[in-house]
This record gives structure tokens, C-alpha cells and sequence, in this order.
């Protein structure tokens, strides 16, 4: 083997890799066990030991050499998803038709208004731009019509007057709203980073408009579609100066340390004189008062931390005053502390101290450290308080977010950002009575509650504002688009919705690791039984190591591991051995053919290697297109299968034969078989050219049979293609189907209600395309409430409604129908195209069409035959067998495990074919699949195994989908023998008789 050195400096930097990233993964854990001890049970407690904690060093890298925080071990980790962590998974999506009528004013133009639903009709079929259907069905409904007309409103004063054509209008609402879109998700960012969740994760998805929001360890799923539903609330606040309020706070953290101590003092046991403890905390106080005003008094800038001159139970012990005496700046946060201070300032008898008119607000940016130039604050996020005034008797703000026209960020004449913005009339007006009021002060700039700016007023301001601080590019931009917020009421609709409970999580974290260990441990047992103990232990020692590679690699990457995604591994397993598997046969047939072990590994390794590339990469071309079509646990699984078929080939090639090479070179002695395997399926002589006419009947018995079902009973689409709800309930007691269906009934008014076992006896899935096409904030609400009024009587009148949202529901999942198409569009899609990059994979790879029309022929037996399984059977079985996301991924995989056998197959007649050119065909491609028997049994043994154990011990979440998987190994297997070959070899018959150059 040529450049051992640089191989074995590349497995150990991959290792090296590997280690490095999974080391945070472990430290993560070591932690969360130790709040998990010191909470006692008590998730809030753990939570707040895991803040208190987020940014203090846990692991030292390299004896010191760095330092890393949980936090940061935390976001190095492997991510586990939903589905074995908890938490809430959505898909929301900024409609532009809403745009689009938000920006025209809401007219009420017959034309304008039926173009928008022609549009949303043709959209769930067509791959173009919204905006270009709108125009497209806007004339043709009235080709004299113009946009002018509709969108001349006052917000696009400037942008469109009444003579500006139409391609002009396109244009400039394009940009609105792209720009709404944009603004949108950045709204949803900031709402999401308040959650306080652990690995929040938003991402903007393919289609323009829909956004990926991952919240894991969410407890109130309501209270999270409330909030991100919610439209965009963009205020302007007049504020309070620091230096009229200092006295306040003064006297409100004399008021909370007299009550923290009144607690204390009530909390003990033994009774104590309260005169002197009383007369010692305001000796104490006023001491804190004088230090505290002589010290904003002087405006010093070298101030020791109150918090450490404080008692611990103090305001000023989680509140770090201001040193700035102008500006509404009161104060300074830790992250973990802003809890705490809302807490203080909201008591009945802290607020008594301060103006009725005054509110505090956090901002919305944390501060880095050296800004405070105070080291006390360590290394927490800290987050400023201001101090906004409410001026008018209602409690609403002077001036709100719906008058402003525009705002972009700009660079000034000093080379500085700054941020233009420009309001309509009304705002102009109010905007200069507001400014002129308080010249010399500050105004805030909020947005859902948060202050995002408070920039200082020099003059009054009649015109076009320029909004001046120390903003950054990105800064600057953010903020511009915060300020167009208002503009556009673009509400974010939740289009898919799935909540997994904590105790079915960690419940799927125990079967998925179960059938993990079982299942490699079965692979390690197999590969030593059958190849002997040398061998086989080499074997086990590269799938070890290819399983260390793969989880490195996944952490490196920062996937999501999911319960898919550890399927996704366990059949790589599987499948890895194939590439052993094909070596070893190789080389015991060099062996047999009287050559010693040295030259007998060399030959194997070469003759096996053309086969193994071919089927790596069509299997590796599967993952690849289920990671382009699929969504959430779907692309977990491409990527942990692509990441194991890369890892299981580095292992599989080269490991091993390093392995091998270290033990000839300390002459150890090497089998690869025992007395019990050394002749399975040895000189077998199958007709299978011969026998093909049979194989095609039995093959086309099973595929009518396929059909008919199809025809008659057709399949269960899950809500994934249909549309609509499904909820996992688990009972105290085993309860029955049939009865939860009827009682549900006439709380779901007539609509579609379908309730199975799903597991245990005491657990059903309930299925419902109830209200599915409403999109109100409450609805999903109303929903599970109706639910629970349905099941009350199973349940037990003692379980309340929050009590069934947290112990009973253990699940949840909506998909809208808008999605339901699309995740019906990709999935068609990538089905075909898979098919077509296959065939001309196969077509470029073998240079012979039939090949190509022999495995595509194989490929839709396969894809046909699955699907009438799953039709004849989905009424009967105790486990799901819906056609849903999940199964689509299945059948790629099928057809990537089929045509890997189908190339290997191929491969070997291609090698026969050119070793014997003169003797009979039918001969040479009969011996060729002979030849592979050994192989193909014994890879797809291995394969069905791991899936069996999976299936047994995996759950019952992903049982349809390894069910899936393990018929098609079964077919797969049985079309590449009998199927693929016999239909290539036929046309090719047929072809060369057509052509008069029959060869026998």
C-alpha cells in the first residue's frame, strides 16, 4: 500500500479531531449530573445553577493552555434534537401575499385581491417567485391594470407615484419584502433568545419567508406560539434621568435589604431581638447612601462594586448602579441576575418608592466586560436598565412604529454608522412636539418591550431623523430594520408545529442507545464468528473507530443527532461491514486459488476496491439528495449516513489494512475464516439467466398483488402529506381505542378523528385534521383544551389541564397544508431524481445503457413492493406504517442499499465478462453471480440483524421506519440477484438479435 506514512498521520489527526470535539460533550455532562445532584429533583433550581455557572471555566485544554466555559463546551457539544431532548420544534412563515396587502393599504381592488389568491393557489405547485405569480395572474385578470394604482400609498411615498409602471412597482415591492422578510426573522431571533432555552436554533429555510426554530427543554408551548405569532410592537418612549431617580433607588435597596431580612429573621427557628438587627441593617443603609451619592456625585470611574459592599440580599447586590449621572442608564445586570431585579423593583412596596409614571425596560444587547471597565461583573453577559417615562394617561407610548415610512443604516461624513429615518405626516408632526419636549435628554426606541436604542435629542427635529451612537455595520443595519418593523404588519404563522415531552425524550434516548449497543455488539459478535477471531477483530477493531470518527465529525459539524440519526448510524454499521465484508471474500478467493496471505491481501484489497468506491457513492448520492428534499430529522439522518458511509470507507480501506500490514510484519498468522464458515456458499450454481422467467413471474405476482392494493386500499398518508394534528397521549391505566375515538368525536364537530394504540396499552396516538386551515394565535390552544375536555373522563377528574400539557401529552405535532404540499412535492422529487442520478451514474460508470435500465427496473420493483406492503398491512400492525417524511427517507435509503448490491453485482459480471470474452455469456454472468452469493448474503444479513434489533428495542417512533428498511433489504437484495441482471441481459438479447450479432 503506497503512502502508509500519510496515512496513518491523517487517522491520527482525524482521531486527534475526533477526541478534541467530543471532550467537550463529556465536560457538558460532567456538569449538568453535578446540577442535576445539587437540584435534588427541582428543574428550576437545576436550570439556575446552570446560569449561575454559564460563563466560569469547566474544562482547561492542554494542562491551561485555554480555558473553556460551559457555555462554550456547551455550544461545541453533539446536539441532540428534539426528539431525545424535549423541547418544541416550528416552522413559521411570513406570508407576501399579507405583505403585499399590507403595503397596498388593504385595497379592496377586486383584480388586486383575486390575483393575490391565484397566486397562493398556483404557489403550492410552482417553484416561482410569489410575487412574479401575482403579477403574472394580475394581468391576466386585466392587462390594462396597474400596480400604481394599488400600491401609491403614503408609506411608499417617494418609491411609487401613480405614473410609475409596473415593472418599476415589482421592483420596489420586491425589496419591501424581502426587506419585511428579513426584518421578520430578526424579531423572531431576539424573541427566541429570550426563551432562555439551552441550543436555541433559527435558521432561515429554503423557501423565502419560512423559518426552522428549534427551542429544546421548552415547558410552555403555548406561551411560545403566543409570543412568536405576536406582531412586532415598535415603540418611542420619552425617559427619566438617572440623576432624578437616584434618591429612589436609594431607598428602594434599603427597602429590599429591611425585607430580605425580615425573611431571613422569620425563617429561623430561635427568636431574636429585631431592635438592634433593625438599627444595625439602617446603620448600614445609610452608610450604602452616603458612599453611593458621593460617589455619583463626583462621577468617578474607578468604583468599587456595590455588589461586594452590599448584603447578598440586597438590590444593589444584583444591580450595579449607574456611574453616568445624565441619561436614563440606572444600572447594570449579570444575565443570570436581571430575574432577580425584576423581582425587587415589582414588590407592592419597592414600587411605592418610585414616580407612578416611571417603567423599567432592559436592553436588548448584552454588553461585553471591558465596557463596564469594572472587573468585578467576571465573565457573565451584562445587560443595561433604563428608565422610560409614560407621559400619557392611557399608558401608551407619544409615538408608535406604524408611522414610520422608512429607515436604512448610512455612514456619516466622519465615517461613522448612523441610522436615516423618516416618518408619514402624523409621525412628523408628533415626532417634532416629542424631540422639541426633550431636547437634551434621551428618547427610547423599543421593540416588543426591549430597548434597542435611546439616542440623545439635540434640537427638535421637524424632518428626516438621523439616529447617531456607536453602532457597527451589522448593528446599524439591525436597527434600521427593527425601525421599518412597524411599517408592515407581517405576522409570523406557524405552519409546522412538533412538541416532544422531556420523559418521552429521555425515553427515546434509552431506546435509541439500546439498540445501538445491541446492535453493534451482534455486528462485532458476527464478523468474529464468521471470519475467525484475527480477522474478524480487525474488522471490529475499523468499526470502533469509524463509530469514534463518525461522532467527532457529527460534534465537528455541529448535526443534530436524532432519533433517525442514530437509525441513520446503527444501518451504517450495517452497511460498513459490506466493505469488509467484500475485502475478506476477495481475499479468501486469492487464497483459494492457491496465492499466500501477504500477496492474497494485497490482490483482495485491489479487486475489491473498484466495487467498494461504486457502491459508497451511490449510496453516498442517496444521502445527498435526502439532505437537498427532506426537513428537521430527515437531513439528520442524510448527514449521519453520508458522514458514515465517508468514515466507514477511510475505516474499511485503510485502517484495516494498516492493521494487517503491522501484523504480517510481526509474522502473526492470519485466517480469514473457521472450519464452521470456510465453505458457506462455496461452488453454488444457480441458473439465474436460466431460471429468469420464473423470477420475473413470482416478481410480477407480488407487484399486481402491490398494485391492486394500491388501487383498493391505498395507504395511510400521514399529516406530513395530509395535513393536520396528532397528539401521543399516555394514560395511568390501559385504556381502549375504539372508546377515546367515540368521546372525541363530538368534541372535534364532525371532523376527522382517528385514535391508535401506539406502543403500551395504556398509550394512543390520536390523529385529527380538526381547524387545521386556521392560522389565529390561538387556535392551537383551543385545541389541545378541546382535547382535554375529550379525554377528562379516561383521564380522572383530578388531572387538571396543565397537569395533562405536562404529564399526559407526551407529544405533539401540526402540519399545515401549505407545508403538506410542499413535503409532497420534495418528496416526489426526490424520488425521481435519485432514480435519474442512479441511472446515469450506473450509465457513465459501466458505459452500457442496459445496465442502467436493469437496476432502474430493480429500483421501481423495490420502491412498488414496499409501498403494497405497507398498503396490504398498515390496517393490522400494532406500529405505524403511514406514508410520512420519514418513509420517503426509507425508501431513498432502500434504493440506495439495492443499488448497492446491484453495482457490486455488476461490477463482479463486468470483471467475468473481461477475464473470459470467448466462453458462453450465460455462463460467465451466471458464475459472476455465484461468485457474489457469499457477500450478498452475508452483508445483508448483518444489515437485517442490526435493523431487527433496532426495530425490537428502538421504539415504537421509528418502527414503521425500520420496517421500511428491512423489507427493503430483504427485496433489495432479492431484485439485485434476480431482477437487475436478468432484465439488462434480456434487452441486451434482444438488442443484438434486433441487430443480427446474437452471442452466445
Amino acid at each position: 500500500m503506497q503512502n502508509k506514512g500519510a496515512i496513518r498521520v491523517f487517522a491520527l489527526l482525524l482521531a486527534l479531531v475526533s477526541f478534541y470535539q467530543l471532550i467537550f460533550t463529556y465536560q457538558t455532562k460532567e456538569v449538568e449530573n453535578k446540577a442535576k445532584e445539587i437540584a435534588l429533583g427541582d428543574p428550576q433550581a437545576e436550570i439556575n445553577y446552570l446560569d449561575s455557572i454559564a460563563n466560569e471555566p469547566v474544562y482547561n485544554f492542554m494542562f491551561g493552555l485555554r480555558e473553556y466555559t460551559y457555555k462554550e463546551c456547551k455550544e461545541k457539544e453533539i446536539n441532540f434534537g428534539l426528539d431525545l431532548k424535549g423541547g418544541m420544534n416550528l416552522i413559521l412563515e411570513v406570508k407576501v401575499a399579507d405583505i403585499l396587502k399590507a403595503l397596498s393599504n388593504y385595497n379592496t381592488d377586486p383584480t388586486f385581491n383575486e390575483a393575490l389568491q391565484i397566486a397562493e393557489q398556483q404557489e403550492k405547485s410552482s417553484s416561482e417567485n410569489f410575487i412574479d405569480l401575482f403579477y403574472k395572474a394580475f394581468t391576466d385578470l386585466d392587462s390594462e391594470a396597474r400596480l400604481a394604482a394599488i400600491f401609491n400609498t403614503v408609506e411608499l411615498k417617494g418609491k411609487i407615484d401613480y405614473n410609475t409602471p409596473n415593472e418599476e412597482v415589482l421592483k420596489v415591492i420586491d425589496l419591501e419584502a424581502n426587506s419585511a422578510i428579513d426584518n421578520a426573522f430578526n424579531i423572531l431571533r431576539t424573541r427566541i433568545d429570550r426563551f432562555g432555552v439551552t441550543q436555541p436554533n433559527i435558521q432561515d429555510l429554503e423557501k423565502k419567508g419560512r423559518v426552522l426554530v428549534e427551542l429544546p427543554g421548552v415547558t410552555d408551548p403555548q406561551r411560545v406560539r403566543k409570543l412568536l405569532q405576536g406582531t412586532a410592537s415598535l415603540e418611542f418612549w420619552e425617559t427619566y434621568e438617572f440623576s432624578e431617580l437616584v434618591q429612589n433607588f436609594i431607598q428602594a435597596n434599603q427597602k429590599v435589604v429591611e425585607i430580605e431580612t425580615a425573611k431571613s429573621e422569620l425563617a429561623k427557628a430561635n427568636t431574636v431581638d429585631e431592635a438592634p438587627v433593625a438599627a444595625e441593617v439602617k446603620e448600614e443603609t445609610v452608610a450604602a447612601e452616603g458612599d453611593l451619592l458621593s460617589q455619583l456625585e463626583s462621577d468617578s470611574t474607578q468604583v468599587d462594586s456595590l455588589a461586594t459592599q452590599e448584603s447578598m440580599k440586597s438590590l444593589f447586590s444584583v444591580l450595579n448602579p449607574s456611574r453616568r449621572q445624565q441619561g436614563p442608564l440606572v444600572g447594570y445586570s449579570l444575565a443570570k441576575d436581571t430575574s432577580k431585579v425584576n423581582k425587587y423593583l415589582q414588590m407592592d412596596q419597592v414600587r411605592a418608592l418610585f414616580p407612578k409614571n416611571v417603567r423599567f425596560m432592559w436592553g436588548v444587547k448584552a454588553l461585553p466586560q471591558q465596557e463596564l471597565e469594572d472587573g468585578s461583573m467576571s465573565k457573565d453577559e451584562i445587560y443595561e436598565l433604563i428608565a422610560i417615562k409614560v407621559s400619557s394617561h392611557d399608558g401608551r407610548p407619544p409615538l408608535e412604529g406604524d408611522v414610520v415610512t422608512s429607515a436604512r443604516a448610512e455612514t456619516s461624513q466622519r465615517g461613522d454608522y448612523e441610522i436615516s429615518m423618516s416618518m408619514n405626516a402624523e409621525g412628523t408632526n408628533i415626532w417634532a412636539r416629542l424631540t422639541k419636549a426633550n431636547i437634551g435628554k434621551s428618547v427610547a426606541i423599543t421593540l416588543d418591550g426591549y430597548v434597542y436604542s435611546y439616542p440623545t435629542v439635540n434640537v427638535e427635529i421637524k424632518g428626516n431623523s438621523s439616529i447617531t451612537g456607536n453602532f457597527t455595520p451589522e448593528e446599524a443595519k439591525d436597527l434600521a430594520n427593527i425601525l421599518k418593523s412597524g411599517k408592515l404588519p407581517a405576522p409570523a404563522r406557524i405552519v409546522e408545529d412538533t412538541v416532544v415531552g422531556p420523559s418521552l425524550g429521555e425515553e427515546a434516548v434509552n431506546s435509541g442507545l439500546s439498540s445501538f449497543m445491541w446492535a453493534f455488539l451482534v455486528v462485532l459478535a458476527y464478523m468474529i464468528f464468521f471470519y475467525g477471531f484475527k480477522a474478524g477483530t480487525v474488522s471490529d477493531i475499523a468499526l470502533l473507530l469509524n463509530m469514534f470518527f463518525i461522532l467527532g465529525v457529527l460534534a465537528s459539524f455541529g448535526a443534530v443527532l436524532t432519533l433517525p440519526g442514530i437509525a441513520g448510524i446503527v444501518l451504517t454499521i450495517g452497511m460498513s461491514v459490506d466493505a469488509n465484508v467484500l475485502i475478506y471474500e476477495r481475499i479468501r478467493e486469492e487464497m483459494a486459488a492457491g496465492k499466500g496471505v501477504r500477496l492474497a491481501i494485497t490482490d483482495g484489497y485491489k479487486n475489491a476496491f473498484s466495487a467498494i468506491i461504486d457502491s459508497n457513492v451511490t449510496t453516498f448520492l442517496t444521502g445527498v439528495i435526502l439532505f437537498a428534499f427532506g426537513t428537521g430529522p430527515i437531513k439528520g439522518f442524510a448527514t449521519t449516513l453520508m458522514i458514515g458511509i465517508a468514515t466507514s470507507f477511510f475505516s474499511a480501506i485503510f485502517i484495516t489494512r494498516l492493521t494487517f500490514d503491522f501484523l504480517l510484519s510481526k509474522k502473526v498468522e492470519v485466517k480469514f475464516g473457521t472450519k464452521l464458515t470456510e465453505g458457506f456458499m462455496k461452488n453454488t450454481k444457480v441458473k439465474f439467466l436460466e431460471k429468469k422467467k420464473m423470477f420475473f413471474v413470482i416478481s410480477g405476482i407480488v407487484i399486481l398483488a402491490s398494485v391492486v392494493s394500491l388501487s383498493t386500499n391505498s395507504l395511510k398518508f400521514g399529516i406530513d402529506f395530509s395535513g393536520g394534528r396528532t397528539y401521543v397521549v399516555r394514560f395511568e391505566e390501559n385504556v381502549s381505542a375504539s372508546n377515546v375515538q367515540k368521546a372525541l368525536a363530538d368534541h372535534f364537530e364532525g371532523a376527522q378523528v382517528e385514535v391508535k394504540t401506539f406502543g403500551g396499552e395504556n398509550q394512543i396516538r390520536i390523529a385529527t385534521n380538526y381547524m387545521i386551515d386556521e392560522n389565529g394565535t390561538n387556535v392551537d390552544n383551543e385545541i389541545e383544551e378541546k382535547l382535554y375536555e375529550g379525554l377528562k373522563s379516561t383521564l380522572g377528574a383530578d388531572v387538571t389541564f396543565d397537569d395533562f400539557i405536562n404529564n399526559y401529552r407526551m407529544s405533539s405535532q401540526k402540519v399545515g397544508p401549505t407545508i403538506a404540499t410542499d413535503i409532497k412535492k420534495n418528496a416526489f422529487l426526490s424520488i425521481i431524481f435519485s432514480l435519474i442520478v442512479i441511472f446515469l451514474y450506473i450509465l457513465i460508470r459501466f458505459r452500457n445503457w442496459e445496465y442502467g435500465l436493469g437496476a432502474l427496473v430493480a429500483l421501481v420493483h423495490d420502491v412498488v413492493v414496499v409501498l403494497g406492503v405497507f398498503s396490504m398491512l398498515y390496517k393490522f400492525v400494532p406500529f405505524s406504517l403511514e406514508i410520512d417524511q420519514a418513509f420517503i427517507a426509507a425508501i431513498l435509503t432502500v434504493i440506495g442499499y439495492s443499488i448497492n448490491d446491484t453495482v457490486v453485482v455488476f461490477d463482479r459480471i463486468r470483471e467475468f465478462l473481461g477475464l473470459h470474452p470467448k466462453r458462453n455469456r450465460v455462463e460467465v454472468v451466471d458464475s459472476a453471480l455465484n461468485s457474489t452469493i457469499s457477500r450478498t448474503i452475508n452483508t445483508s444479513l448483518t444489515t437485517f440483524i442490526v435493523l431487527l434489533v433496532i426495530f425490537l428495542f428502538g421504539g415504537e417512533v421509528i418502527q414503521g421506519f425500520v420496517f421500511a428498511l428491512m423489507l427493503g433489504v430483504v427485496v433489495g437484495t432479492y431484485s439485485s440477484l434476480f431482477i437487475a441482471t436478468p432484465v439488462a441481459f434480456s434487452v441486451i438479447e434482444s438488442r443484438e438479435k434486433k441487430n443480427g450479432k446474437t452471442k452466445k
